[in-house]
């Protein structure tokens, strides 16, 4: 009995895990011949704050910066 453990880093639709579940069970049928019924998926969503890489939180990484040097959305004198 196959099972899969994916985890995201972040969130997905429900629609988007079901489609996953659909491919990663396809898959698992056309190349190994699995019976789909054995077939047990998990997803896991991680929060981008409790998940890092690089010596640094996802969540900061991926963080839009506010006013970098040379914005020009930034006040004057800023």
């Amino acid at each position: 009995m196959p099972f899969v453990s994916i985890r995201l880093a972040g969130t997905a639709s429900k629609q988007q895990k079901a489609e996953i579940v659909a491919d990663v069970t396809r898959s698992l049928v056309e190349r190994l011949g699995k019976n789909p019924a054995a077939v047990q998926i998990v997803i896991e969503e991680v929060s981008t704050e409790n998940y890092g890489a690089g010596g640094q939180l996802i969540a900061d990484r991926d963080a839009p910066a506010s006013n970098p040097p040379g914005d020009a959305h930034a006040e004057p004198g800023q």
